[in-house]
């Protein structure tokens, strides 16, 4: 059979829908019998070939088809499109329903043939048809299919999307650049855009509009590269609100390229798959994460607690929502900051793209809707989120269908806060050794928190390898296929295989030479992240022999290890706001007690600086009940809070001084010093606390993230063992710029001359006084920024652990005397972009030294 083009319908053209395509009151034997079926009827139409039918059977072992509420969507795979000749629809109407996937039962069968998008407008009003479920559960035992073709084939009467293809007062036209279209993490710039203008603006593809404040709508869009969009505006300054917007959006395209220019040179050197020679069972998938290894299967059963629908008064409800969601909020923050510390920030945007899903005001609404009709809080919110992934589902894009997975991730950890039994799976019982996960689907959050020392492989039934499931498995190292199909949940737990994340292949049962091969190639690949590691172990030493204390950013005990193996020198920054932000409660003293110990004894005698309790600002704990100010970042946050709550400050400094005394070198700081005072008073607390428990002294610092500290550095000197900038909020205070706000982010740079000038004076201050100075912000892990900084006498630089090898390497090509000189070159430069330019005096530098 000739591999030709089938002809397709014009982009405006619908999807046939004929009668003779619709069986009423079938009755297939099951699932495989019912695709036959609609195989053949789409077959005897001239829509597809003959073998489209197996294509239809292979899809559904690649990805669940079935919608919800009774409807599933059949259709081949997109590498068999040559199979379809034109596009159509053939339907089953089965009034007793089949089983299509245990727990679902499907009572009307769609049968899509489609060589292109030409479906998404079927897939769109089967979504609406779902909102309502008595329309929909009628059109099961309707004896005319021309009430089906009608409910299928004609837009919604109430049709929401014609009043969107009227724009509002102000216009501009553009097409989206974006290389893999408008996905989560752009869309919640959007969104934060939108919102941030105070006017109302929308945006339109074609006849579909969105409301760009909404971010699950603006994801409905199913925005692609190439598609041309009319965004509008109305309502206060719309002009200058639709200008900021334009700026916004349009800004966003050079990262968005950039980020997709990066995966393409991952993928084109990605290696070839691992070939087995042996006789062994192999499943496949598709390749998400690239590597090999060996381990046996755990099967991760999928946590399908029944719902209960038990309900309750609304403005409970309500209450309880909220409290919910604004405590699914400070999660999420948490995984946030934890996984950009650990990962970097690019995978951490995925946690901030979860969060902004949670501000759908569909989701709020129709939990509230069915609340009203006397359902219950988890059953609502439940149905809620549901409806709304579904209809991501529906749209035939792999990326938003990847969202749809977020969107039921975030909305598993919401049912959690609203009743703990219904919070989901365990990844706390893993048998000892090295695991393949196997599971039907894995949520971000789950990945983010495995230990690649366990768990060595992931096999997902479902999911595609743009999910942000796989893009955080190639983050950490994991090799992973998705789409495995549902026969992975059959097998047996503890089977040996190798997993190879290349080819997406899994391969069950290996015999010995098969084992023998996939060691050595690991053990190779093993050894040369050991001659990586070793180089990163060498000292930060400039090429005159100057040594610069280079030491990680963390959270955690456990993640101490990769931090030394990156090569830091020891932890420059615990930052225990995180032992807050992910619990429920307030971690007491003991608890508290064995975290800094665990911590210490992970160092093995390395340095560990702990700052005290950093709440405020933009890392907000709900279970402290702080009151609500009008701008944190100016309000009472860091020493302030701590002076104001001892409630907070002194369990924590007894439990400090408590791990000081069983020995370890810690040191204790304290951020958002503005004052004298603040000093005395901390310090008076320090010593009364560390006496009574009769600990040893420890070294007492402060964070310079304020103009005010760096401008009477001299005068804090006398009272403190050593000084850390923390460049990220000094940035924000020196040049009054949020480093939140989108449309001010590229303006808030801590290579401003003003930021740098006052780093100057900071290590000025505290030379005088015979104490060093530490640099733990954004800049130290930026090998240009450690140059100026070491130059500038920064004595310790503490970064992102991954950002370790490349700082060392910059610090050794130059000599102090070269640094010296760029930095003072750079505190006469007048803008910015000035002292970037600089980064090209030290490259000689760099090759001599080479």
């Amino acid at each position: 059979m000739a591999n030709t083009a089938p002809p397709t319908a014009s982009p405006g053209t619908a999807m046939a829908i004929a009668p003779e395509l619709v069986r009423l009151d079938a009755r297939p034997a099951g699932k495989a019998d019912a695709i036959q079926q609609l195989g053949q009827l789409l077959a005897a139409a001239g829509c597809v070939d003959p073998g489209y039918a197996a294509s239809m059977e292979g899809r559904e072992r690649a990805a669940n088809t079935f919608l919800g509420h009774g409807v599933a969507i059949p259709h081949g795979m997109a590498a068999d499109r040559h199979l379809v000749r034109r596009n159509g629809l053939a339907i089953l109407q089965v009034r007793d329903g089949i089983e299509w996937n245990p727990g679902q039962r499907a009572h009307l069968i769609v049968g899509i043939a489609a060589a292109s998008d030409e479906h998404i407008a079927i897939l769109r009003r089967l979504t609406r048809l779902m909102q309502d479920e008595a329309s929909l559960a009628r059109l099961f035992t309707v004896t005319d299919p021309a009430a089906i073709i009608a409910a299928l084939g004609a837009e919604a009467p109430e049709a929401p999307a014609a009043a969107p293809a009227t724009d509002l007062a102000e216009r501009f036209d553009w097409v989206l650049d974006y290389p893999t279209g408008l996905h989560a993490r752009p869309a919640t710039r959007w969104v934060e855009a939108a919102r941030a203008t105070g006017a109302r603006i929308q945006v339109r593809h074609g006849a579909q509009a969105a409301d760009a404040s909404a971010l699950i709508a603006l994801l409905q869009l199913g925005l692609r590269p190439g598609d041309a969009i009319t965004v509008s505006a109305e309502g206060r300054d719309a002009a200058a609100a639709l200008s900021r917007f334009r700026a916004t959006i349009t800004g966003l395209s050079a990262q968005e390229k950039a980020d997709a220019a990066l995966a393409a040179r991952r993928a084109a050197t990605t290696a070839q798959g691992f070939e087995p020679t042996g006789r062994v069972i192999t499943l496949a998938g598709i390749g998400a994460s690239p590597g090999l290894a060996i381990g046996r299967i755990h099967l991760l059963a999928a946590h399908d607690a029944a719902i209960p629908d038990q309900p309750l008064p609304l403005a409970e409800g309500g209450a309880r929502l909220e409290h919910a969601i604004r405590a699914t909020r400070a999660q999420l923050k948490a995984l946030e900051d934890d996984t950009g510390r650990r990962l970097g920030a690019a995978d951490a945007a995925i946690f901030a793209a979860q969060a902004g899903l949670l501000d759908d005001p569909d989701l709020i609404t129709t939990t509230c809707q069915l609340m009203v009709e006397g359902h219950g809080l988890a059953w609502s919110w439940h149905q809620a989120v549901e409806r709304v992934a579904a209809s991501l589902a529906a749209l035939g894009n792999p990326v938003l269908a990847g969202r749809a997975a977020d969107l039921r991730d975030v909305g598993r950890r919401v049912l959690g806060h609203i009743d703990p039994a219904l919070a989901g799976g365990s990844l706390s019982d893993l048998p000892e050794g090295k695991v393949i996960l196997v599971a039907d689907d894995l949520s971000p959050s789950d990945t983010a928190g495995l230990d690649p020392d366990r768990v060595v492989g992931l096999a997902t039934a479902t999911g595609g390898p743009t999910s942000h499931t796989a893009i955080l498995a190639r983050t950490l190292g994991v090799p992973a296929l998705v789409a495995g199909g549902a026969g992975l949940m059959d097998l047996k737990p503890g089977t040996e295989a190798i997993i190879d994340g290349i080819a997406g292949r899994l391969h069950l049962e290996p015999g010995e030479q098969d084992l023998a091969a996939a060691r050595s190639f690991i053990a190779r690949q093993a050894e040369k992240r050991t001659r990586e590691e070793a180089q990163r172990a060498e000292p930060a030493a400039t090429a005159d022999g100057r040594r610069i204390e280079v030491a990680a950013n963390i959270n955690l005990p456990d993640q101490a290890a990769f931090a030394l193996a990156q090569g830091a020198e020891g932890v420059g920054l615990m930052r225990t706001e995180f032992l807050f932000l992910e619990s429920g409660v307030t971690p007491d003293e003991d608890s508290q007690f064995a975290t800094y110990r665990a911590m210490i004894e992970a160092l093995a005698g390395k340095p560990l600086i702990v700052r005290a309790l950093d709440i405020g600002g933009d890392k907000q704990v709900p279970h402290l009940r702080l009151p609500v100010e009008a701008n944190p970042f100016l309000g009472v946050r860091g020493a302030r809070l701590l002076l104001r709550r001892p409630d907070l400050m002194e369990p924590q400094l007894r439990a400090l001084y408590r791990a000081a005394k069983e020995g370890g070198a810690l040191s204790i700081m304290f951020p958002m010093v503005t004052s004298v005072a603040e000093v005395l008073a901390l310090r008076a607390a320090c010593d009364r606390i560390r006496s009574a428990i009769g600990a040893p002294e420890v070294p007492v610092g402060i964070m310079v993230e304020v103009p005010a500290a760096a401008v009477q550095a001299d005068a804090l000197a006398r009272h403190v063992d050593f000084f850390s900038i923390g460049t990220n909020d000094l940035t924000q205070y020196v040049l009054a710029m949020d480093r939140q706000n989108p449309d001010l982010a590229p303006e808030a740079d801590s290579l401003h001359p003003a930021v740098l000038r006052m780093i100057a004076m900071t290590v000025q201050a505290a030379e005088r006084a015979g104490k060093w100075t530490g640099v733990c912000g954004g800049l130290a892990g930026e090998p240009f920024g450690a140059a100026l900084l070491a130059g500038m006498g920064v004595r310790e630089l503490s970064m992102t652990p991954r950002d370790i090898p490349a700082v060392k390497s910059m610090l050794r090509g130059a000599t102090l005397a070269q640094l010296k000189a760029l930095a003072a070159q750079a505190l006469d430069c007048a803008t910015a972009d000035d002292v970037r330019a600089l980064e090209a005096n030290l490259a000689p530098a760099e090759q001599a030294a080479a």
